[in-house]
């Protein structure tokens, strides 16, 4: 199969033109014309993924590996030290970000994980009314994510609605109009912006809220017969 073959595949699963304009989905690395045997699928592309898989495969990430222009190529830097790799090895990579979040994965993590139904549909926020204390959507958040502990700020006794956008969505909180907004990455002056807004937060983790990234592209793409390999990646981040 052509990466072409596989890129217009992607394509119509989630449309490169939704990303935003900061964003650097699409083509990363490789030629249109090579042909691929090969196809591995994971949130970001690592060295021992890359190592560990054939020559002249083609990965799929969520995470573009080159998002600003390049002024230089260290190798033994990051980015550039994987690019390298990928260069001598006749490697390919795709990636579907911001287009993805829009087209799948906000909702997927808000429905079929949370178990809430999205009433907003906003491109990267998903949310709706509830009845429920701030107790019970932390306990929700931290089983059905499997995390052990949480960081929120502002908690609230009664919630009557809730947003959540996955990834780093602290930019979004003054566009959001809910009891508890459920983001990644929230920084210490986003913190102290919500409560001044009197907006309760959640942080449920960058990967914890993104993992979820492969299982759903191997899914899209078993049902158009295209077959994906997954590399499971492990959270960056331990608790100590």
């Amino acid at each position: 199969m052509k990466l072409k073959d596989i890129y217009d595949i992607l394509n119509r699963i989630s449309p490169f033109e939704l990303q935003e304009r900061w964003d650097n989905s699409g083509l990363i690395i490789g030629e249109l014309d090579r042909d691929i045997k090969d196809i591995y699928i994971s949130l970001e592309v690592t060295r021992d993924a890359l190592l560990n898989s054939p020559e002249n495969s083609l990965f799929i990430v969520h995470h573009p590996l080159i998002f600003s222009p390049q002024k230089s190529l260290n190798f033994s830097r990051y980015p550039s030290n994987l690019i390298e790799i990928m260069v001598r090895r006749g490697q390919s990579l795709i990636a579907l970000h911001t287009n993805f979040d829009k087209s799948h994965l906000n909702r997927y993590l808000f429905e079929n994980v949370l178990g809430f139904r999205d009433e907003l549909n906003r491109d990267f926020v998903a949310g709706c009314r509830v009845e429920m204390s701030g107790r019970e959507l932390i306990s929700r958040v931290k089983s059905k994510l499997n995390i052990k502990s949480l960081r929120v700020v502002y908690p609230k006794d009664s919630i009557g609605s809730i947003a959540m956008t996955t990834g780093s969505g602290a930019s979004l909180i003054d566009t959001v109009e809910s009891d508890c907004f459920l983001t990644g990455d929230i920084r210490y002056h986003d913190a102290m912006n919500a409560i001044s807004r009197g907006l309760m937060l959640i942080d449920i983790g960058h990967y914890e809220s993104e993992i979820f990234f492969s299982h759903i592209l191997k899914d899209e793409l078993e049902n158009l017969e295209v077959s994906a390999i997954i590399c499971e990646l492990k959270n960056p981040f331990e608790i100590v």
